[in-house]
């Protein structure tokens, strides 16, 4: 088969294994930046969002510490209560006073990622962290990606996703929190939700798993509906329901019901 020039790279980022995989034609003095300047960036986003360092900005701010007015902290924060309205509640990033991003940064990381390496000329490459997965351009010369979604539980493939341009993005494999309990949601096995802009996908993914099986269809269906979001749940039984979208890319047989 022909493959695309280009290289990869992968670091631990933000407490997880991460993937730049560029396969755009580029020269090799020009591709080494890119990586220098991505791996550069989720470090900036780790050091700047992360709940769990002290001196990151979260993490003076709910400290009630002075903070610096940087604008991506502004629109990350502005961006989250919109989610937060937009799901009812169900994705919040403020929970008992104490502000946490991590359902939306991941995806926001990436999406903004995967823009600025086809600013750049990158335009066909894979961005993977955890179980958030971006995809732009080819794979190789006339091949979409193919990706696995996989049980984050299991690490089981349950669908194969083929694309040219998508956030992939699952939710699962970490502790959830029923933001109307406070307590961890345990009643998924994960969600997975597809769609332009992984930010979103991540947003969202968090929110249906919060809500649980009754509500998270309903409101997968809704979403599917009004836009482009498309969604697969898995329950503990290992049953899984999609919504109609999702076979566009899959090929799945699956549809959600109910």
């Amino acid at each position: 088969m022909t493959t695309f020039p280009g290289t990869a790279r992968a670091e631990m980022v933000m407490g997880m294994p991460v993937s730049v995989d560029i396969r755009t034609m580029l020269p090799a003095r020009e591709l080494k930046p890119l990586l220098d300047d991505a791996f550069a960036w989720l470090r900036w986003v780790d050091d700047t969002f992360s709940p769990a360092k002290e001196d990151s900005q979260i993490g003076r701010l709910n400290r009630g510490q002075t903070i610096r007015q940087i604008p991506e902290l502004i629109e990350v924060l502005h961006r989250c209560d919109e989610l937060s309205e937009a799901t009812g509640g169900w994705f919040e990033a403020r929970i008992n006073g104490v502000i946490d991003p991590s359902g939306y940064i991941k995806g926001w990381a990436l999406e903004r990622l995967s823009r600025a390496l086809s600013n750049a000329g990158a335009g066909d490459h894979r961005l993977t962290a955890g179980d958030d997965i971006r995809v732009r351009g080819s794979a190789a010369p006339g091949k979409r990606w193919r990706i696995g979604v996989r049980d984050p539980r299991t690490d089981v493939v349950r669908k194969v996703v083929f694309a040219n341009d998508l956030g992939i993005a699952t939710s699962g494999g970490a502790p959830v929190v029923n933001p109307r309990t406070g307590k961890v949601q345990e009643s998924l096995n994960s969600v997975t939700v597809i769609g332009p802009d992984l930010g979103l996908a991540d947003a969202y993914a968090t929110a249906v798993y919060a809500m649980g099986p009754v509500l998270a269809r309903r409101f997968a269906a809704d979403l599917a509906e009004s836009g482009p979001y498309q969604t697969l749940i898995i329950g503990r039984d290992g049953q899984e329901v999609a919504t109609p979208g999702f076979a566009e890319y899959s090929g799945a047989e699956a549809r959600l019901v109910g």
